[in-house]
């Protein structure tokens, strides 16, 4: 026997033989592995280099011989031990595991009383034998290459059908989503309709003077728009997965654009006293997009600018522009985005933090949402041939570095944009604004 404890890997889904080579191996002072599965047999094998590995000829993704190729391609096992569980295979199959890199066989079921020994002898060099005869030797390849051709045609038909299934299902996934966002927004038309006409209505005008019943039909008026605006973010997702984004562009003044989004959002922001910084002269008059999504893409980035900053903190808006591109961009003096979530965040249903501290409000520090408000953005700006990122030196709520969205978008028609050459673009986004 060897002075230290040598390793042996054992991978085979034969747990009765697993069980019989660990309890006489064991027994002789063998430091022992096991693996069901060829690919974490592997990954056990490069992580721990064990000094022999003993693997049954068919396991449950893949041959023993495809393993030992695989160990025998990576120098760390060029001299390894490589023994196969033998279970009635033929003498092609011996020639042919031997061909490719075994070392020899041990015969199942386990004989115990032999097993030591067989495995010292394989541990010192010794070899069941080589296939010396070329004829032989090139036979035993082919017939390998044969067996991997065979295995490598049916894992393909199997990946096929399982993309076919799965592109199946997300098809039904997607035409359900817009079939449910459809059904939601017709109820929820009719309620803010007829709520707005209770409310407008002389007949109760003495029960709205009501400061208690004012405040029950605000806050039933507030639910009704968050919950517009989230069948509004699940349809515009769903057609931007599906590419169907259909695009009314046409001349549209950026910078009322702009002000509109502001409005919106100043009673949110005076709550907090957050302070926006905009300057409108900054902003094109004329640009050739579609006013509705471009709204819809500036109000996703001022939302997430005020979620995510701290009150009191501040938000600019910040625009350039020549006769092809306008670039603006959307800060904050927030908590900042990391590194791995910045290459991430314009995935659908990204959510940064813990959810568990996410509110319902989109305007509340750290608010909710369903984490598609970045990917809408990226859908309806590449709709329009733009570009849009990210820049953070990273993500800390107490020194908040704060991030900074850019959107690049072509200042004429689409259409016109791939039948054009742009000219370079000399102007830099401006860094601060007055209030």
């Amino acid at each position: 026997m060897f002075d230290r404890p040598r390793t042996i890997l054992i991978i085979d889904d034969d747990m009765i033989a697993v069980r019989a080579l660990y309890e006489s191996l064991k027994a002789s002072g063998y430091r022992l592995l096991g693996a069901r599965r060829a690919v974490d047999g592997l990954d056990v094998a490069r992580r721990e280099r064990p000094d022999m590995v003993i693997t049954g000829i068919y396991l449950p993704d893949m041959t023993g011989r495809e393993l030992a190729v695989m160990l025998r391609s990576d120098r760390r096992f060029v001299h390894t031990p490589i023994v196969g569980l033998s279970d009635n295979i033929t003498m092609e199959e011996r020639a042919l595991s031997l061909a490719v890199g075994m070392t020899g066989f041990i015969e199942k079921p386990i004989d115990t009383s032999t097993l030591v020994e067989h495995v010292d002898y394989f541990m010192k060099g010794g070899r069941d034998g080589v296939v010396s005869d070329t004829g032989q030797l090139e036979m035993a390849r082919m017939v390998y290459l044969r067996d991997v051709v065979s295995r490598l045609e049916g894992r393909i038909r199997e990946l096929e059908e399982s993309n076919r299934e799965l592109t199946e299902l997300d098809r039904t996934k997607d035409d359900f989503i817009q079939l449910a966002s459809h059904e939601l927004r017709t109820p929820l038309t009719l309620i803010t309709g007829y709520m707005r006409l209770m409310i407008d209505s002389p007949e109760l005008s003495h029960v709205m003077e009501d400061e208690n019943t004012q405040m029950l039909f605000n806050g039933l008026a507030d639910s009704v728009d968050r919950m517009q605006v989230v069948v509004e973010e699940i349809l515009t997702t769903s057609r931007i997965i599906v590419n169907r984004i259909e695009l009314n562009v046409r001349e549209t003044n950026l910078a009322e654009l702009v002000m509109a989004v502001i409005d919106s959002y100043r009673e949110a922001m005076q709550m907090r006293r957050i302070q926006l910084h905009f300057r409108q002269t900054d902003w094109p008059t004329e640009a050739y997009v579609d006013p509705e999504m471009i709204y819809v893409a500036i109000r996703n980035l001022v939302s997430n600018a005020i979620k995510y900053t701290p009150d009191g903190g501040q938000v600019y808006l910040n625009c350039a522009y020549n006769t092809d591109l306008i670039q603006f961009s959307v800060r904050d003096t927030g908590i900042g985005i990391s590194s791995e979530n910045q290459a991430s965040i314009f995935k659908r249903m990204h959510i940064t933090g813990d959810i568990q501290l996410h509110s319902t409000s989109k305007t509340a520090y750290n608010g909710g949402g369903l984490g598609l408000g970045l990917s809408i953005c990226s859908g309806i700006i590449e709709a329009h041939h733009g570009k849009i990122w990210v820049q953070s030196e990273g993500h800390d709520p107490q020194t908040l570095p704060g991030s900074e969205f850019f959107v690049e978008l072509p200042i004429e028609h689409p259409e016109a944009v791939n039948q054009k050459q742009r000219k370079p673009y000399s102007a830099s986004v401006v860094q601060d604004v007055a209030n």
